[in-house]
Order: C-alpha cells, then sequence, then structure tokens
C-alpha cells in the first residue's frame, strides 16, 4: 500500500446555521440481514430510481448483482455450505451470508477528486453527492471508484449513485433505506458513534464463538481513509464481493506529478546544456 498521506476531505455545502455538523453515515450488521431487500425498495421508491429488469439472474436470489446507477442499493445473497458458523466444507445443508451493500462515501473520496465539472461534492453532511443537473456524463468517476459503485445511465450518460439520502438529512431525517430495514441491519447516525457501536457489537458476537465477525471500512486509517458506510461481515471481504484492502485511485497522483515535474524539468536542462554545447 501506498505511503502518501490521505488529502483532508472538505466538507462543502456550508452550515446555515453557523455551526459544524457531525460526520453522519451507515453501519451495516450482516449478522442480522434477513435478505428482504426492503432497502433496495424503499430507497428506488424514494430517489425515483428506475426499476431494474425483472429477470432471473440464476444467483441464488440475487437479481440485482452489483450496485450501478439504477440499484443505489444491492442485497447480496452469498450461499455458503453447511450450517452457520461451521469452519470449512460441509454436508450438513448449507446457509447463507447477506448483505445490502451501497456506496462507500469515502474519506478519500477518488470520484469526487477527478469530477471535471464539480458535479460531485462533498456535503455539510461528509457525504459524497452528485448534482444530476451538473454531470456532463463524462464518466471519470466511473473508472475512479475502487468499489464499482457509480456508474452511468444508458439513456442519458450521466452519472449516478447513493446520496444517503441529501434530501432527506437536510430535513432531519434518516436515509430511507435505514428507516425500512426492519431489523437494524443498516444503522444510520454519527459515524464516530456508529464505529463505537459496531466495536461493541464485534466483541458481542466474539463472545457468541462468532469468530469469524470482522469490520470492514471502519478503520480511518485504511486506504480510502475510512468510509462513511462500513459493515459487520461474517467473513473475508471477497466473499461478499468486496476488495479486500481497497486504496484510493488518486491517493499516488500529487506524488506522481512532481515526478512528472522532476523529469521534465531535467529533460529541458539536458536539451538546454545540449544546445549551448552545439553552439560552442
Amino acid at each position: 500500500m501506498s505511503s502518501t498521506p490521505l488529502p483532508t476531505p472538505t466538507f462543502g455545502g456550508g452550515y446555515a446555521d453557523g455551526e459544524e455538523r457531525p460526520r453522519m453515515g451507515f453501519f451495516t450488521d450482516t449478522s442480522v440481514c434477513i435478505g428482504c431487500k426492503a432497502c433496495e425498495v424503499a430507497c428506488k421508491e424514494w430517489n425515483l430510481v428506475p426499476e431494474s429488469p425483472l429477470e432471473w439472474s440464476g444467483a441464488s436470489y440475487d437479481n440485482t448483482l452489483e450496485l450501478g446507477a439504477n440499484n443505489w442499493r444491492h442485497v447480496a445473497f452469498v450461499e455458503q455450505p453447511g450450517p452457520a458458523g461451521a469452519q470449512g466444507p460441509a454436508d450438513d445443508g448449507m446457509h447463507w451470508l447477506m448483505s445490502s451493500d451501497v456506496c462507500k462515501h469515502c474519506t478519500s473520496a477518488a470520484c469526487l477528486e477527478v469530477c471535471p465539472t464539480g458535479a460531485l461534492f462533498r456535503s455539510e453532511f461528509g457525504t459524497v453527492v452528485v448534482q444530476e443537473d451538473i454531470c456532463n456524463g463524462c464518466g471519470y468517476c466511473v473508472p475512479a471508484c475502487p468499489f464499482g459503485v457509480i456508474d452511468r445511465r444508458e439513456d442519458d450518460g450521466r452519472a449516478f449513485k447513493c446520496t444517503l439520502c441529501y434530501d432527506r438529512l437536510k430535513d432531519g431525517m434518516e436515509p430511507a433505506c435505514a428507516k425500512a430495514c426492519p431489523t437494524d441491519s443498516i444503522q444510520f447516525g454519527e459515524l464516530e458513534e456508529l464505529r463505537e457501536r459496531a466495536a461493541a457489537r464485534v466483541g458481542e458476537l466474539r463472545r457468541q464463538q462468532v469468530d469469524q465477525a470482522r469490520l470492514y471500512l471502519a478503520d480511518p486509517e485504511d486506504g480510502i481513509g475510512g468510509a462513511g458506510a462500513f459493515f459487520l461481515l461474517l467473513d473475508e471481504p471477497e466473499v461478499y464481493g468486496l476488495p479486500p484492502d481497497p486504496v484510493s485511485t488518486t491517493r499516488d497522483l500529487p506524488s506522481l506529478w512532481r515526478s512528472a515535474g522532476l523529469a521534465a524539468a531535467a529533460l529541458a536542462a539536458g536539451i538546454a546544456a545540449a544546445f549551448v554545447g552545439g553552439r560552442r
């Protein structure tokens, strides 16, 4: 992993009341997710996200398959052999690992950093939001995301992703997905308080001999500076289709530009020396 310091995020949007607001986010506890997909439905209904094609994917009960411009929430169903908590392969039935995935609202958000129009901005809640009326469809943000979250709609080319229900937050409401979750698998609140709650939950599960329990993206020192949406997983991140050690795709750009500048300066000096030498 690169040792380049992560940029400090700028929380834009201003404060109407003159007071700084705490950073808000999601804590998703997959140990209590029942795969009901209420979050997917609530997200689409509130944000007017176009419906997904009604097709059978053949991948268990997962017909959304991945996040995208028309899927701001995705409930993953991961089938595993044996009873829940089994170590290694087993023939005694099977079980599911279920998790509702969403945009991570990274501290170091590469999608925001590469946007040439300012369509993506950091809100006063610390979230990353796309302004649909400013997006020009350049698509730079799509490959910049280390999680493959943001994407463009085929019909108009503009980029879309979860806004963490920015409009609801401004009115003092919790995001639609968290409001609809019947088991509190999706928890919304101040990020620091959520991290404390998540650590306590991992300790509780470990005491129940759920040794696989772990937090993902809760560490502010990781490759994206920590996320505004983090998870409690019951297996390795790869099992859920998540990158094990994500790194901001723009974190090395400052050092690369410095190296390029030094190389250009050295080249210019060499050309000048050769020119002066050739005139003697």
